[in-house]
């Protein structure tokens, strides 16, 4: 360790993470690319584990943002009027809701993607009168207490030190193979012995993310949807990691052709980096008394600014074409990985941007990840053993830069395994 990083081992707290497995200090970072204080450069495929889908320091938001803030722009207004706050509900309502047929109403619950969960939870169980909610095993949703009530993770829920109550797991999309989930969880509801009561909610990824790179087909979606609708109950969709284009669409559920009640969104939605999230609701579900649901940060107009003018990717197709083009790049090499790797054991998981390789190896993909980082690239681990490497690009990677990136994943593989197998 050098003198320089001793710094956090002695003034951080032990519960810092990612530092562990990206040990260097960095000093700058500009689209897939960032650089620590020797120089060295990383490509990265991790993106602030997803809240960076734009890269690092856009040149037009970065623009924007100083140009506000050197018009002393108001900063913080928790959530009084302003004209960055007017800018981006008229933006997000006309490029991204209208043209997708959605009606919801914007709430802003605070910066991050744990406060957009509780207050979906908590507008639940207002709205029903009820007090369960599902979830499903490897889900991911927060680390306080409500979000975390819903997360699989056993590690995690253990941190809260109290019980984690009135949640009840279900299992997910191809949790049991050969086997169809949502048959299990109708019958849970049908059985007046089940000991599961209707629920006021069912909260879903469409993709996990720290559960592993599980994606639900799109069909389990809509069944899923369906049964929400015939007992009354509130489909969440958290869509703090998965959305902004992640998985191919704006919304991660789109090509399902579903249209949840609540929608939780947040890490990459200011389009910089910047703290921010949304709850939105389905417009006659708004029935919160004013103040109820509160915050001091639930204001970010600095975030206000980037996130509007991040919404110009998305003003016609032609952004959404190329994330899918370069998606297929993507699970092509993945899938190259496995075939020409049989030493791996792996498996492609994921969509679009949200890919990963699960390995039956006990602790190679930690190692995969581990020999990357020494050759230049920046990419995390997922799973409840953290057995899938994962690749998470900026949306708007060049193709040069997916493809070295490639070429640095695939020499950490060899490096570990046996030769590759050849024609």
């Amino acid at each position: 360790m050098t003198q320089d990083m001793k710094v956090f081992e002695n003034l951080e707290s032990v519960v810092r993470s990612y530092v562990r497995s990206f040990p260097t200090i960095f000093t700058k970072a500009k689209g897939y690319k960032m650089w620590d204080e020797n120089g060295k450069e990383y490509i990265d495929f991790f993106a602030g584990a997803g809240a960076l889908n734009y890269g690092h320091n856009d040149q037009k938001m970065k623009e924007k943002l100083v140009e506000y803030i050197m018009s002393d722009g108001i900063t913080h207004s928790l959530d009084m009027a302003s004209t960055a706050k007017a800018e981006f509900l008229n933006k997000f309502n006309d490029v991204i809701l209208k043209p997708r047929n959605l009606d919801y109403k914007i709430m802003f619950p605070g910066p991050t993607g744990t406060n957009t969960v509780e207050s979906a939870l908590k507008l639940a169980r207002k709205v029903t009168g009820r007090t369960d909610v599902i979830s499903f095993t490897n889900g991911f949703h927060g680390m306080t207490i409500g979000s975390l009530s819903v997360t699989g993770n056993s590690m995690k829920r253990k941190g809260a030190g109290i019980p984690l109550q009135n949640t009840v797991t279900m299992p997910y999309d191809n949790y049991v193979d050969n086997h169809d989930t949502l048959e299990y969880v109708e019958r849970f509801l049908e059985d007046s012995g089940s000991g599961v009561a209707i629920p006021a909610a069912m909260i879903v990824e469409t993709v996990q993310g720290e559960g592993g790179i599980n994606a639900a087909r799109f069909e389990w979606l809509r069944k899923l949807e369906s049964i929400c609708k015939r007992w009354g109950i509130l489909l969440i969709i958290d869509d703090v990691q998965a959305g902004v284009g992640r998985t191919g669409t704006f919304f991660s559920f789109e090509r399902a052709g579903i249209k949840p009640d609540i929608i939780c969104m947040s890490k990459s939605l200011s389009g910089y980096g910047l703290p921010f999230a949304v709850t939105l609701i389905r417009p006659d579900l708004d029935i919160w008394t004013p103040g109820e649901h509160n915050g001091t940060f639930r204001g970010n107009n600095h975030a206000f600014i980037t996130a509007a003018a991040s919404l110009d990717y998305w003003k016609d197709d032609t952004f959404e074409k190329e994330v899918q083009a370069k998606s297929e790049m993507i699970y092509q090499f993945l899938t190259k990985m496995v075939e020409t790797y049989p030493e791996l054991k792996g498996e492609v998981r994921g969509r679009g941007f949200m890919v990963g390789i699960a390995s039956e190896v006990d602790g190679l993909s930690n190692k995969i990840s581990a020999k990357a980082f020494e050759l230049g690239l920046i990419m995390e681990t997922a799973g409840p053993k953290d057995e899938v490497f994962k690749l998470f690009p900026p949306l708007t990677i060049s193709e040069e830069g997916l493809k070295k990136g490639f070429e640095i994943i695939e020499e950490s593989i060899k490096s570990l395994v046996k030769e590759p197998v050849t024609n």
